[in-house]
This record gives C-alpha cells, structure tokens and sequence, in this order.
C-alpha cells in the first residue's frame, strides 16, 4: 500500500507541520519546498519522511528554529560560517544563493558549514547549481553520530557521511549522490520501522559479524553500519568517510575532537563555473559524449538499459508532475501521527482531495 498526493498538497501539509513545530514561517516554506522536491524525485527516505524526526528536534531547541547563521571567515573564494544548528536546507539555500554568483565571478567557491541542522538529499540541493549550468559538489557528516565502524573495528565512530556532485548533464543534470557506508542511516530506519531486513549482509553486529538485521543498531553492544565494500574491500569506504569528515569538519574547525552532543550537520560546498575552465561548451560537449557513450554500451541484462545518474530522477519528477507523489505508507502513517498529535487535519480534511490509495 502506497499514497498518492499532490505536490502542493503536500507541501503545504509539510509547512503547517513545521511552522506548528515551531519553524519560522519563512524557513519552514524553504523547508518544506525541498522535502517535496525530494519526495517528487524519488527519495523518499529523504524527503517528507524526515519531518518526524525533526519536529521532536525543534520541540527541545535542538533544532534552532529562529536567527541567521554567523560568518566565521569569508576571503572571497572560502568561507566558513557557523549555522548555530538551524535547519539544515534552510542554510544551504543560503550558502548556495552566495555561491553561485561568486562562482560565476571567480570561477569556483568553496565553504565549510559547522554546527548546521541536517540538511537532508543532497542531489537536491547539487540540482539547484547544475539547473544553472553550474557545478556543484557536497560532502556532509555528523560530528556527534556514530553509526559506522572504522574498516577492522566493531564500535561505531563514523557516520555514513554522503557526498555528491552535480553538473550540468544535456537534457537533465547528473547527479551523483552516494555515501561512504553502504545504506544510510534514513534507509536503515525505514527497515526497522517496516520491520524488514535487508536484502544483502549490510549491517555488522557488535561481535563483528556481517548481517542483514538493521536492529543490531540496538543490541548490546550495538551494531553498526557497513563502510563500503563490506567485510570484503570496506577499506575503500572508511577511506572515503576519513576524506568527508576531513572535508567537512577538519577545513570547518569544528568536528568530533569537540565533542558536540547534537544532532546536526558539517557541509562541504563547491561550486565550480564551466566556463571558467575548459569552457562551457567543450564541458557540454565531454559531458554529453561520456553519457551517450553509456547509455548506448550493450547492457548485461537486455531489459536494463544502462543509465545515467540523474536518469531514474528525471523520469521520477516526470511521473510526480503527471499523477501526484507516492509516498510509502510507513512514511505516510508517520506523517498522519504527527498530525492528529499536533491537532493539524489532513490534506483531505482540508478540502484537497487529492490523497488515494495505491497499489
């Protein structure tokens, strides 16, 4: 069972959820727009599905629901600034909103977020920037989470710490969005919630055996996530979450040697300008050769065609914009709990009868 439902319907229920949590308006339509925008894209366990989790964040001020952020230091071309844990999408449109015209003046641009609030998918944000011509680069971890054991240790130290880049892609960007573990933490608790296993030896259990139960997590001593690679070649993936948390809290000044206790964000973020290098043309023109090259390789299996990143996500937001967003009914009925708990009606009770059921 799945739902269906508008997308301005949606959006609008998300921004009422948010602003009744005690979100400022402004920052709660920002908010909301981009966990809509997720959902639209396919990435449910990113999108609207979030908002749960942080509601019980901006009911303690663990989330900062009100204020700016603070400019630590701004050289022109890298910047650090201090979110003081605000939410975490509000912050990058900030950060991108002063980027991209900066990118375009000096070619590229670099900033270190601390103390932010989660900031959610990444390819929606790097889409803004590639929507633009741009190139756009995130990487992101949590100095205060540990769900992912160094490679040959069993205590979670790491977090699953994502990064991924953006860039312009012919008819739709590419967006490349992947992380340093093999599932992500949202993807972890969407199996716990659903009561389901993983398909594949994912998790790695306190004595340090490889299993599909994402519940180790909660065991004494708890599990953790597998880096990618697995048991097998996991050095790989520790040694790209040392190079995210390098990026992201090492250039910030600010990381796990602090010793932070909230939920929150570190965010690396690039924006590069095409025509401040080879040229926006001859990119196009690479770009475009590469892509058709891959798509058109003889494909291994004759009914999947070999895809793009970027592809399964445009062909996403295409069905969104024809019949509505489809949300899981384990995300749904989290929603639905928060709303009768906040006393907030549903969009059907609001008049918008654009929710159905779904097989």
């Amino acid at each position: 069972m799945a739902y269906r439902i508008s997308r301005d319907a949606l959006c609008a229920f998300a921004q009422r959820l948010l602003e009744t949590g005690g979100m400022e308006a402004a920052k709660a339509s920002v908010v909301a727009e981009l966990l809509t925008r997720t959902d639209e894209m396919g990435v449910t366990t990113h999108g609207t599905s979030l908002i749960p989790y942080y509601l019980p964040e901006l009911k303690s001020g663990a989330m900062t629901a009100t204020g700016i952020h603070e400019v630590v230091t701004d050289t022109g071309v890298t910047m650090v600034w201090d979110g003081n844990y605000l939410p975490g999408h509000w912050l990058m449109t900030q950060a991108l909103d002063t980027c991209i015209p900066r990118a375009r003046d000096h070619g590229i641009v670099t900033l270190a977020l601390r103390r932010s609030h989660h900031i959610g998918c990444l390819s929606t944000l790097t889409r803004i920037a590639a929507d633009q011509g741009l190139v756009c680069l995130i990487a992101t971890s949590d100095p205060a989470g540990a769900w992912v054991a160094p490679y040959g240790g069993v205590e979670p130290v790491l977090t699953p710490n994502p990064f991924a880049i953006g860039y312009p892609g012919g008819d739709h960007p590419v967006l490349i969005d992947t992380c340093a573990s093999i599932t992500t933490v949202s993807k972890m608790r969407e199996h716990i919630n659903t009561g389901t296993s993983f398909a594949h030896p994912w998790m790695l259990d306190g004595q340090g055996h490889a299993t599909a139960d994402p519940t180790v997590v909660k065991a004494d001593p708890p599990g953790t996530i597998l880096p990618v690679g697995g048991l097998d070649h996991g050095h790989k993936g520790f040694a790209l979450a040392l190079m995210v948390e390098m990026l992201t809290q090492g250039l910030a000044g600010h990381g796990r040697a602090d010793h932070p206790t909230r939920w929150g964000a570190n965010v690396y973020l690039q924006v590069m300008d095409p025509a401040a290098f080879g040229g926006a043309d001859a990119f196009a023109a690479q770009v475009g050769h590469l892509n058709d090259r891959c798509r058109t390789s003889t494909p291994a299996r004759p009914d999947a065609p070999v895809r793009i990143p970027g592809d399964r996500v445009q062909a996403a937001l295409a069905a969104a914009a024809a019949d509505g967003i489809v949300l899981p009914e384990e995300v749904w009925t989290r929603l639905r709990a928060c709303a009768v708990e906040m006393g907030i009606p549903l969009p059907d009770d609001d008049s918008t009868p654009t929710r159905k059921d779904t097989p």
